[in-house]
């Protein structure tokens, strides 16, 4: 409860920071088991679209559409990103995925004065 304000009027309705602002976005990113699955299958290489999914499916099925809205939330939030294509026969080139960083940190404190 914000102490300044017991009934929360105004207090928390200012505009969000830029920290406040990355900090839901991976909270969102990371709120399913799925997700955690995905990044752990990753690890410190790389995994292509084809490869997250065979060792998804050793746990329980998962469709296609699944895997690629995961995927695109992880994306979307930063935390993993497309290492480089693999050409994949007569179709389009499978992407091969990495992540963008092991450890993830929210300065508590602004950098400068304006955020």
């Amino acid at each position: 409860m914000c102490e300044e304000n017991k009934n929360h009027i105004g207090c928390c309705e200012e505009p969000l920071t830029e920290n406040i602002k990355k900090l839901r976005k991976i909270a969102k990113a990371l709120h399913c088991k799925k997700r955690w699955e995905i990044i752990w299958i990753i690890g410190t290489g790389t995994a292509t679209t084809s490869q997250i999914k065979q060792q998804l499916q050793k746990q329980q099925e998962i469709t296609q559409s699944s895997l690629y809205y995961h995927l695109s939330e992880l994306k979307k939030s930063e935390i993993i990103e497309v290492h480089n294509y693999k050409e994949k026969g007569q179709g389009a080139p499978e992407k091969n995925w990495k992540l963008t960083t092991q450890k993830i940190e929210i300065n508590l404190l602004p950098q400068n004065k304006n955020e």
